[in-house]
């Protein structure tokens, strides 16, 4: 029961910490979708090109919830695939702080930022490519009011489209009916990722460093792949155990750098939660799984030590 307890804590605490960002981001999109239907597919359309750059650069802040804002952004298809691939790779998660707690030399830390910013911007703007190229990119337009369908959040009653077209201006009632919809979206992810998180965190918990330590020591290859697949697992705790086992010395660059870069947060998880296409989910989990690997590989055959 201990045990039980002290994972939700911790889960309570992780969760509540994306709030914010999520209701912030709802907010957003909800008040753009009402007030400003052809501005933001302008936006959508100038921006998307140069959306890897600025994701990879906010997803190295050191928080975790911007990787959470991207992906319900891409799931009403107001930032490209490309802007969220960049910031999941990017996202340092609780790297950070790691490092912080251990005194660790900044440049070191830096230096890892650094790399996956690089792989961030650059699988980004090639996921974007070639997207483009084979005219899967979409039709260049957000469509956050789908979000409202498949959540049956109500977000269209009240006066919220006074204009009958779906892009008046939100007055009277439609100010609350934005609230009212930002706020079970809200909700809904909230209590999807408190969850989720609960039941990833009870495993780490059971499963324990150790037996992760002797599953990961000793066959850099293997422990390239397993790093990777761990840091899939949305918890902090997956980056934490990671991070850890690199500063002891069980974990070597390379597959620190496979874990750390598959270790988006929960980004992943709100996906999943909001985004309509369990295929798409599936293949933009793979590829993020991929690259991951496929760096760790190439930093472990280069000798690139940290």
């Amino acid at each position: 029961m201990e045990l039980l307890l002290h994972v939700l804590e911790h889960s309570f605490w992780d969760t509540l910490r994306l709030v914010p960002f999520l209701l912030v981001t709802y907010l957003a999109m909800e008040a753009l979708e009402h007030s400003a239907a052809d501005r933001v597919q302008a936006v959508v359309e100038r921006s998307g090109k140069a959306g890897p750059v600025v994701g990879a650069l906010l997803g190295a802040l050191p928080q975790c919830g911007f990787s959470a804002m991207a992906a319900t952004l891409y799931a009403g298809r107001v930032v490209t695939v490309g802007t969220l691939v960049a910031v999941i790779l990017s996202t340092s998660d609780e790297m950070v702080p790691v490092f912080l707690a251990h005194q660790e030399p900044a440049g070191r830390m830096l230096a890892i930022m650094a790399v996956k910013v690089v792989v961030g911007v650059v699988a980004g703007f090639a996921v974007d490519a070639f997207l483009r190229a084979s005219r899967r990119s979409g039709d260049g337009h957000a469509h956050i009011h789908e979000l409202c369908e498949r959540a049956h959040c109500h977000c269209d009653d009240g006066d919220a489209h006074e204009d009958g077209h779906g892009g008046g201006h939100a007055h009277g009632h439609g100010r609350w009916a934005i609230v009212r919809s930002a706020a079970v979206h809200t909700a809904q992810v909230s209590a999807w990722i408190l969850v989720i998180t609960f039941a990833f965190g009870l495993v780490i918990e059971l499963v324990g460093t150790e037996a992760l330590a002797a599953l990961l020591a000793n066959h850099p290859v293997r422990a390239t792949f397993v790093a990777a697949l761990v840091g899939l697992i949305p918890n902090c705790g997956a980056s934490v155990a990671i991070t850890e086992l690199y500063l002891e010395g069980v974990l070597t660059t390379a597959p620190m750098l496979a874990g750390l870069l598959a270790s988006g947060g929960v980004g992943l998880l709100v996906l999943w939660r909001t985004n309509a296409g369990v295929r798409l989910n599936a293949t933009i989990t793979v590829f993020i799984y991929a690259v991951a690997v496929a760096v760790g590989l190439l930093a472990g055959a280069l000798g690139i030590l940290f």
